[in-house]
């Protein structure tokens, strides 16, 4: 069996999040990080000539004169990419959805066999993508990106993000309340729950969260 790839940027949340998947179903594959400010590097030419995101117009403007790629254009690939025979899979949350299927562990599932509860699950990953994760990413780049590269956060920022996490986190303790379980996807862990791991990885660190 060919081996299985990943390819990544090291501190990105959607890599971790593909990470944390593989790790927790205990897959063996390689790791690839690349680097999209510096395309001349050879994983991040390799994964960017994978990616579906770049037609070859796109592909045909993407490379300089010197076979290297152009470092802006880099910024529209999809980030990570799991290459585990074909087709070639793109987007973390859809990376995390095939690995917790194909490679179960027998008793120790992230998903439901049962369509419903399976489905409920499902529910709160889509919550995760499109209520959680705005506010949370936004929060990322401003107190954690930010300071790293000696700039200031923007407070103001900051502050809407804080408010708009704050209704979802209010909604995640009413559901916590109802499954008893102090999981969100049902009666046990699911990938409703490891989906929400990479921000919270960064921002339990943070002032704000203590």
């Amino acid at each position: 069996m060919a081996t299985r790839k990943l390819y990544g940027c090291v501190n990105s949340t959607s890599t971790l999040r593909a990470l944390a998947s593989l790790y927790e179903h205990e897959v063996e594959f390689e790791f690839f990080p690349v680097d999209l400010k510096n395309t001349e590097d050879q994983n991040t030419q390799t994964f960017l000539s994978l990616n579906v995101n770049l037609d070859s117009e796109c592909l045909s403007v993407l490379f300089r004169a010197d076979g290297c790629y152009k470092p802006l254009l880099a910024h529209m690939a999809n980030e990570p990419a799991f290459q585990d025979g074909e087709p070639i899979l793109f987007e973390s949350r859809a990376i995390m959805r095939c690995v917790s299927h194909a490679y179960a562990k027998p008793g120790k599932e992230l998903v439901y066999i049962a369509p419903k509860l399976q489905g409920l699950a499902t529910t709160w990953i889509d919550v995760e993508d499109h209520r959680f994760n705005p506010p949370a990413s936004r929060l990322v780049t401003e107190l954690v990106e930010k300071p790293k590269q000696g700039l200031t956060p923007d407070e103001a920022v900051v502050a809407e993000a804080m408010s708009e996490l704050a209704v979802v986190l209010d909604v995640y303790e009413q559901r916590l309340k109802e499954t008893s379980s102090g999981f969100l996807g049902g009666d046990k862990l699911t990938s409703a729950d490891l989906t929400h791991t990479p921000n919270l990885h960064y921002l339990r660190r943070q002032a704000h969260f203590s």
